[in-house]
C-alpha cells in the first residue's frame, strides 16, 4: 500500500504501483468517443500514463495540458491519461482547452486498470478514486518508470517521466 496525504492529512492506496522492470499489467479504458482501449492498442509505442482523481481538479487538469505541451516534443510515445470520470467530462474538457496531443480515457466501465495497477485511492475523502501516478512503458511493454505523487495536490515531476524515454 502506497501512502499518499491531501493536504497534509494521510491515506493509502490499495497497493504498489507495478515495479519498474515488470510487464505492464493489461488493461480496458474507455475513449471519448466511447470505443475501448487497451494496453495491445499501445504495442510497440512509449506509453505515458498520467492516472489522476478528477480532470474538474486544477492540479489534474494541469497535468493534462503540460502532457499535451509537451507530446509534441515526443517521437513514438503516446500520453494517455486516464480517471473515473466519465468519458463525456475527458471530451468536455479537451474540447474546452484545444487538448490534442493526449489521449483520455475513463474506467466507469470496469475496474481492471486500478486493479491491475493498484492506484485506487483506499480511504479519506478520496476514497475510490484514482491517485495521482505516472508510469511510463516502454515499446515492448515493460514498465520503465513510475512515480507515486506522494501529496495529492502536487503535480507529477514531469521531467523525470520524460527522461526516462531517453
Amino acid at each position: 500500500m502506497a501512502k499518499i496525504t491531501l493536504k497534509g492529512n494521510p491515506f493509502k492506496t490499495v497497493g504498489d504501483l507495478p515495479a519498474v522492470g515488470s510487464d505492464a499489467p493489461n488493461f480496458s479504458v474507455t475513449k471519448t468517443d466511447l470505443s475501448e482501449t487497451t494496453l495491445a492498442d499501445f504495442k510497440g509505442k512509449n506509453l505515458i500514463l498520467n492516472i489522476f482523481p478528477s480532470i474538474d481538479t486544477g492540479t489534474c487538469a494541469a497535468s493534462v495540458r503540460q502532457f499535451n505541451k509537451d507530446a509534441t516534443k515526443l517521437e513514438n510515445t503516446i500520453v494517455l491519461s486516464v480517471s473515473k470520470d466519465l468519458p463525456f467530462a475527458h471530451s468536455r474538457f479537451c474540447e474546452a482547452e484545444g487538448i490534442e496531443n493526449v489521449v483520455t480515457a475513463s474506467e466507469f466501465r470496469n475496474t481492471a486498470f486500478s486493479d491491475n495497477f493498484k492506484v485506487t485511492i483506499a480511504d479519506g475523502p478520496l476514497a475510490g478514486l484514482l491517485s495521482r501516478c505516472i508510469v511510463v512503458v516502454n515499446p515492448e511493454g515493460k514498465v520503465i518508470y513510475t512515480e507515486q505523487v506522494p501529496e495529492i495536490v502536487d503535480e507529477p515531476n514531469y521531467e523525470k517521466a520524460l527522461a526516462a524515454l531517453s
